[in-house]
């Protein structure tokens, strides 16, 4: 909601200020479609060169998330809060054994079927269930556990943050392609130096709406954009910190409660849950059978 409010306001006042000075808005809009042409197509051009097919998908998908922010709601960290638990209890009360059902097929477990929109998230998924199943293995000196998710977390938040190292680097690029747009024009206006000055008067302004445009997009537009997506992927990547931080809490020995008291510690500040809304949460699970 803010960004559309933001993109507005740049607009009006950015162009409002404009023609309030006196400028005369026939000239941009004249220059427009050519300049952006240029621009714009050689931005695209360059993003397509510099980037993979995963990075260019991801950064479509992106452009979703500046408008729609971080998928992960306060119900939604409740949700992974309250799976951890059970995951951890269950642990603690039957032994590993009775998890190797839920972690070796998570999508007929009844302990993850409760949370439809954590199984929606193939990796949270994968990630809990490979570590379960690493302590399954004898695997549980804590500092060896929390060591292995910490390298899966960093690939993940790596790849995750790549399409906002994209946009920032287009946004970065987009100045020198509004020169190259004006120089062009300026090419232009030296094979017509001949043309009385209110014609090269006009040839030159659409030159400058090249480094104008280059310079606004760049500034107005896509900087921002790339640095609201990369707020979201990092305010995402917390959800999974939460359950490093959980299951290596409980190979340290703490009980359940302890461990995802522990996790909520990790959830953002405006999603966090209060401790007595989580121990509501938890009290409100079904014993699990």
């Amino acid at each position: 909601m803010f960004q559309i409010i933001g993109i507005v306001l740049l607009f009006a006042l950015v162009f409002g200020s404009f023609l309030i000075s006196g400028g005369n808005l026939a000239v941009i809009l004249h220059a427009l479609p050519h300049e952006m042409m240029a621009i714009g197509g050689a931005g695209v051009a360059s993003f397509l060169i510099a980037n993979s097919l995963p990075v260019i998908k991801g950064t479509g998908a992106g452009f979703g998330k500046v408008f729609s922010g971080p998928r992960w709601k306060a119900n939604d960290y409740r949700d992974l809060l309250s799976l951890l638990f059970l995951l951890t209890k269950t642990m603690k009360s039957k032994g590993v054994i009775a998890l190797e059902s839920h972690i070796e097929t998570p999508r007929e477990s009844t302990i993850f079927a409760r949370f439809p929109k954590v199984m929606k998230d193939h990796f949270a998924v994968d990630f809990i269930c490979d570590t379960l199943r690493m302590m399954t293995m004898n695997l549980e000196d804590p500092h060896q556990v929390e060591d292995a998710m910490e390298k899966q977390l960093e690939k993940h938040h790596h790849e995750a943050l790549a399409p906002a190292a994209a946009l920032q680097s287009l946004a970065d690029a987009l100045p020198a392609l509004g020169i190259v747009a004006a120089v062009l024009g300026v090419i232009k206006t030296m094979g017509a130096i001949t043309e009385p000055p209110e014609v090269l008067g006009g040839m030159i302004g659409s030159a400058l709406v090249g480094t104008f445009l280059g310079v606004f997009l760049a500034y107005g537009l896509v900087g921002p954009m790339a640095n609201r997506l990369r707020e979201v992927v990092e305010e995402e990547g917390s959800y999974y910190k939460i359950i490093q931080s959980v299951l290596v809490a409980h190979l340290h020995g703490n009980a359940a409660q302890i461990s995802v008291e522990i996790g909520r510690g990790s959830v953002p500040s405006g999603a966090q849950p209060s401790f007595l809304e989580l121990e509501e949460a938890l009290s409100a699970i079904p014993a699990e059978g």
